[in-house]
């Protein structure tokens, strides 16, 4: 133990961060993206990850219809979501449906998950289901964004 320093750990092969951060030009490397920003609860890994004309919609099964928000009020409410949870654990299934609707500029993705959030009150909430994600870029080299959200989950 006398020549073991945890503040000077040696170097190792391999990048630092390869386990955290994913290839934003890739679908999978998105999704590593979007997990980790939700269970490190980070705004400034979340936000990238939207495209600026964002919606997110979801199912209002009190009023029967879908309702919908942009993507300042989708910042403003995970901003809350994150600064409320102690812990949040994403889980992501498999992909249910994966489309290219323009030629490596445009895909769907539908894939299941498992959410638990607990909130600083101790209260856990758990949901699963599927997103719908549309993610777009601008050319076969830049990052995935999220476009469009339909949340099709179970809580």
């Amino acid at each position: 133990m006398a020549a073991c320093n945890p503040f000077s750990p040696a170097l190792e092969e391999g990048a630092a961060f390869g386990d955290l951060l994913g290839d934003p030009t890739t679908v999978e490397g998105f999704f590593t993206n979007f997990r980790n920003a939700y269970e490190l609860r980070d705004l400034s890994l979340y936000e990238p990850l939207l495209d600026s004309q964002f919606v997110f919609i979801w199912r209002d099964f009190d009023a029967q219809i879908d309702r919908e928000w942009g993507f300042a009020q989708d910042l403003e409410t995970t901003r809350r979501l994150f600064a409320n949870a102690n812990l949040i654990r994403l889980q992501w299934n498999q992909i249910l449906s994966s489309d290219e609707l323009v030629p490596f500029l445009q895909s769907r993705v539908i894939r299941s998950f498992n959410l638990t959030i607990t909130l600083e009150t101790g209260d856990v909430f758990r949901g699963d289901g599927n997103v719908n994600f549309l993610l777009a870029r601008r050319d076969s080299t830049a990052a995935w964004r999220l476009l469009r959200w339909r949340d099709e989950s179970e809580f």
